[in-house]
């Protein structure tokens, strides 16, 4: 049994990760079809169900942070999870990036935490990278990110000079996932702008809705 994952109903090989349980709900209310939770230990939340398509799919929350993200990984991967999308919000550091534009990770450098040393890349696995970015078409671009510890806070950028967009967790997902065999990927919504400007949650609801659907999409076009 997992250290932190309590699993009352069967893992799918293929997860979308969110940090917030929240999400995670409406996630799976969103692409599955009938989806039965299948974890609430440490608050969790955790759901499997089939897609309209007839695939096995667990949609799993990882909690705040590189360091929730990593461990929960390790479990997923113990429970038989061999392909991951993270589905994650981002800061933006670029003035020109808007709420609510979606990003798709092309590499991801960890600043003060897990996934790398001294800012050293960590990228997503290519054919599913690759995958996510075709279902997404135009609605997203390619970015790169910043995985920090604390994001920042006062409206202003950290003295960081790689990335055009901070989270929390992405350098250690695509970190632990190679370590540990799982292919990952990753589609961020920009959730706040370099000005301070911050999203609503309808529209934040709606871009993870978007990513998630994309996700599925990857996934299921993967075999």
């Amino acid at each position: 049994m997992p250290a932190r994952l309590r699993p009352t109903a069967p893992i799918a090989a293929d997860a979308i990760l969110a940090g917030d349980p929240g999400r995670a709900l409406m996630l799976a209310q969103e692409l599955l079809e009938q989806p039965r939770m299948c974890n609430h230990a440490r608050g969790l939340w955790g759901y499997t169900g089939e897609t309209a398509a007839g695939r096995q799919l667990t949609v799993q929350s990882t909690g705040m942070g590189g360091p929730s993200a990593a461990v929960v990984l390790a479990d997923l991967a113990e429970l038989g999870v061999r392909r991951a999308v993270r589905v994650g919000t981002c800061t933006a550091f670029d003035p020109g990036q808007a709420c609510g534009e979606l990003l798709t990770v092309a590499g991801a450098h960890a600043w003060g935490g897990p996934g790398g040393r001294g800012g050293e890349a960590v990228h997503p696995d290519g054919s599913l990278s690759t995958r996510l970015r075709r279902e997404l078409g135009e609605d997203a671009r390619e970015a790169t990110v910043v995985s920090l510890d604390t994001l920042h806070e006062g409206g202003s950028a950290p003295p960081v000079p790689i990335g055009e967009v901070a989270d929390m967790q992405t350098a250690a997902l695509f970190a632990s996932g190679r370590s540990l065999g799982v292919a990952l990927a990753a589609v961020l919504v920009v959730s706040e702008t370099a000005g301070g400007e911050r999203i609503g949650d309808e529209a934040l609801e709606d871009a993870a809705k978007r990513a998630g659907a994309a996700a599925r999409a990857a996934f299921e076009s993967l075999g």
